[in-house]
């Protein structure tokens, strides 16, 4: 197990080796594994960033993100601007399935409503959307309404677990209940039980994973 320091001192690093942070006013504390990061960024897709930075650290077990964005003066935009550009990057990256998805706006805090057949989707709407200048916030509501039988799911998350070079499928189990999963076991990184849950978003027919996967190096 890593101590406290160590792992400061590895995020602290890997914020300021990520090209797309300006780290100066971003905070680290660590009490057991748990990274708390306070202080501000200059945009949403920046403190999404900062948060993907201190999960590919080693030692890592949570992450409380609490940045508060905050846009530059001069570049704040009225939420109709907002509200059109995000559906115009939802269009883009979802060109076959986007009128499904409603984006409403306000003070900058985009909230994304609809239903759509794949996590990708709702994933993909969510990304776009972050990438919005002016945004501040995305809260994701986009519900699954999938088309496989739930008999199918928990075979095809196994058979990908054990393609998956970056998860060890000896150590994780998975129980299905119709189409809502359950990820048990122990992994050796943040990593790796990120990658685990990935693995079972990515599976057809899935409308919510429940991680209680322990990493334990």
């Amino acid at each position: 197990m890593r101590s406290d320091s160590d792992v400061k001192r590895d995020v602290e690093f890997e914020i300021r080796w990520t090209p797309a942070l300006d780290p100066t006013d971003i905070g680290v504390a660590v009490k057991n594994g748990v990274v708390t990061l306070t202080g501000f960024v200059r945009s949403y897709l920046e403190k999404f960033e900062a948060e993907k930075a201190v999960k590919r650290v080693s030692g890592v077990v949570g992450v409380a993100n609490d940045l508060e964005v905050r846009i530059p003066s001069g570049e704040e935009r009225p939420d109709p601007e907002i509200a059109r550009d995000a559906v115009a990057a939802i269009k883009s990256w979802l060109p076959l399935s986007w009128e499904s998805i409603k984006v409403i706006v306000k003070s900058a805090w985009v909230t994304l409503e609809g239903t759509v057949e794949w996590n990708y989707q709702r994933e993909s709407a969510e990304k776009a959307v972050r990438q919005v200048r002016g945004v501040k916030g995305v809260t994701n509501l986009i519900t699954l309404k999938p088309q496989v039988a739930p008999s199918e799911i928990k075979q095809k998350i196994e058979q990908a677990f054990r393609r998956s070079a970056e998860v060890d499928a000896n150590r994780i189990t998975v129980e299905a209940n119709g189409s809502e999963i359950v990820l048990k076991g122990t992994v050796r990184s943040w990593a790796e039980r990120q990658e685990a849950e990935r693995a079972a978003w990515a599976a057809p027919g899935v409308t919510k994973v429940e991680n209680r996967i322990v990493i334990s190096p």
